[in-house]
């Protein structure tokens, strides 16, 4: 299965959180897109990682993602090296993206900025035609493959974007995936302890930061993006 968008998140939940409305509407517009989670959250204050297994599947159905793994890193403990970004390349060359979203360059929590540079390396490491990787099978050579763009979406810091996606239409949707994750976010009856995304504030803001991006280019909402290289357009008009 060859992918329009591969979107990596460090966590269950970070795609949707972060680039939600964005994959909705490019699925809407008949591209293919998938999903890949490092690691399945099992650090987690809230839930477990059993939840959040449930939790990831019940979203990408909300979605309509064409697919969605998880790497099984260790959650809190990975690191951006060899044996981290040859799984990783495996998984690019074998779903070919021709973009891919990512995690926060930087981040409140320690597993954004991380995943978003391993992510970032991985992107650039497949393409090289030196560095040899195999199917699950082990029989069949991995051809390069480089995506053309790497984009950054933002989280809990408020980062300048580099660019914004107008997702007016898509926010419910988005909103939708997100409270999948029924375990992590605001619920007036839980006896679990209190973390900085179980706040009503915190989920009110997903709505609310994307009203005020779009705000600022005006439109009805928005998702950011930072990018590791120039972006081009064919024309001035392009632009909205």
């Amino acid at each position: 299965m060859k992918l329009d968008i591969l979107a990596i998140g460090a966590h269950p939940d970070d795609v949707e959180l972060g680039c939600g409305a964005t994959i909705a509407k490019e699925i809407a517009n008949g591209k293919k897109v998938g999903i890949i989670d490092l690691t399945r959250g099992e650090l987690g204050t809230r839930g477990t990682a059993e939840t959040r297994d449930e939790e990831s599947f019940n979203a990408a159905k909300i979605l309509g993602v064409s697919m969605r793994t998880n790497m099984e890193f260790a959650d809190g403990f990975f690191v951006n090296d060899k044996l981290h970004q040859l799984e990783l390349i495996k998984m690019i060359r074998k779903y070919k993206p021709e973009l891919v979203i990512c995690n926060a360059v930087d981040d409140r929590h320690i597993d954004h900025g991380k995943g978003s540079k391993l992510v970032s390396d991985a992107c650039f490491l497949s393409g090289l035609l030196k560095i040899d990787t195999k199917t699950e099978n082990d029989d069949d050579w991995q051809e390069p493959w480089r995506p053309k763009q790497v984009f950054h979406y933002m989280q809990w810091k408020n980062l300048t974007p580099d660019l914004v996606v107008d997702v007016s239409g898509f926010i419910d949707k988005k909103l939708e995936a997100v409270l999948a994750y029924k375990t992590q976010f605001y619920d007036a009856n839980s006896d679990e302890p209190e973390t900085p995304i179980s706040s009503k504030n915190f989920i009110d803001s997903v709505k609310y930061r994307a009203n005020d991006l779009g705000r600022l280019v005006g439109v009805a909402f928005a998702e950011g993006f930072t990018v590791e290289r120039l972006v081009a357009v064919d024309s001035l008009f392009n632009l909205k």
